[in-house]
């Protein structure tokens, strides 16, 4: 089956690239934006946000053992525990959807369980800090606030209902990864995770509105404390680590390095050429999304959070593009209803997910959070 699949595969690119009309400025501009957002998130995000999580994943695989994983986040754990971790964890990483993939596909792999592991990827980039108070300050109070409670929530009914949806499957994956577990004390190594979160945290600290607040202070020595955290992981690797783990550890990033990366960039140059980057059109003019999302009625919320969905999304770019829409006519109900689906997800996040837990999984997934976006956007933009 899987030679009919390549098959298929081959001769669909071919007929693509026979059919397409690469002589139509539209079609050539598109291709080029493709391009243009991919090197934008290699340069703005590979070194600073990527490289960084896929360490700690490495780490996680090797460092963690999988009778921890299950303690906190398995399906035997205390659901308040697991979910209440996973939830809330985004607040303090600020990062995209794509780069929250490689520490999913860690601790999943260890054997936490489908909803918290779905709580944790669905949370973490939709919830950090600098993006609640971004969006309270630039879009409105009552948006920030309600971005932020919503996340938090939606991430935990997501994946308490994709637990129940996949009970059968996750009770088979659990009985597996309960095999020759070990546990172990995590305190020894606990400072070189956090070492390598602050490097994570700090070299993506993104520059404030306002001067002379916290965030402003710390994004003045952002590149001080990102190069003393990286400082302390290094002596750590060789204080910490025994040789054997260190080889191990160097491994399994380059295995996760290799599982990623080519699906994230596949990706990102999908999404750019469709959508093309702020400011610039793909093959779909912006003036029929912006068409698409006026008023708050059903067609609207459900275009954006579809349309947020299949966005490739940096870091905090979703409020100034959202402040954009809103100004050509948006409602605030598609407004929100991006915000809960655009930084969750994306094109790229959905490729990668698909490779880690499967198909069925990752279109549940996916229809869950566009579902749950679109209700709410059209509840909040008629209240």
């Amino acid at each position: 089956m899987k030679e009919i699949y390549k098959f298929f595969a081959l001769a669909a690119l071919f007929v693509v690239i026979y059919f397409t009309p690469f002589e139509s400025v539209r079609v050539s501009a598109a291709i080029l934006e493709g391009f243009y957002l991919l090197s934008e998130y290699v340069r703005q995000h590979t070194l600073t946000c990527l490289i960084p999580a896929l360490f700690i994943a490495g780490a996680v695989s090797v460092l963690i053992s999988q009778a921890s994983v299950i303690k906190y986040f398995g399906a035997d754990a205390k659901r308040v525990t697991a979910y209440g971790v996973a939830s809330v964890s985004g607040a303090v990483l600020a990062v995209c959807s794509c780069t929250i993939l490689p520490l999913f596909a860690g601790i999943y792999k260890r054997g936490a369980g489908l909803g918290p592991a779905i709580a944790f990827v669905y949370s973490g980039p939709a919830i950090n800090i600098l993006a609640i108070v971004l969006t309270a300050r630039v879009l409105g109070f009552e948006m920030g606030i309600a971005r932020g409670v919503l996340a938090v929530l939606f991430s935990i009914i997501i994946g308490l209902v994709m637990a129940f949806l996949f009970r059968k499957e996750e009770a088979e994956r659990q009985a597996l990864t309960m095999r020759d577990v070990k546990a172990e004390n995590l305190l020894p190594k606990a400072l070189f995770f956090i070492s390598m979160t602050a490097v994570l945290i700090f070299a993506t600290w993104a520059r404030p509105q306002t001067d002379g607040t916290l965030f402003a202070a710390i994004y003045g020595i952002k590149w001080y404390l990102t190069f003393f955290s990286l400082c302390a992981v290094v002596l750590m690797a060789f204080t910490v680590l025994d040789a054997d783990q260190r080889r191990m550890w160097l491994e399994e990033t380059w295995g996760y390095a290799k599982q990623i990366i080519p699906l994230l960039f596949i990706g990102v140059l999908v999404a750019g050429f469709l959508l093309g980057r702020p400011g610039h059109e793909g093959i779909i003019p912006s003036r029929y999304i912006e068409m698409l999302v006026g008023g708050n009625g059903l067609g609207a919320n459900l275009f954006a959070s579809v349309a947020g969905a299949l966005m490739y999304f940096a870091t905090l770019t979703e409020i100034p593009i959202l402040q954009g829409l809103m100004g050509a006519g948006m409602g605030k109900g598609p407004a929100l209803a991006l915000l809960l689906s655009g930084p969750a997800l994306s094109l790229p996040s959905m490729l990668v997910i698909r490779s880690v837990m499967g198909t069925k999984k990752t279109v549940a997934y996916v229809l869950l959070v566009v579902i749950m976006s679109c209700t709410a956007g059209i509840i909040y933009g008629n209240m």
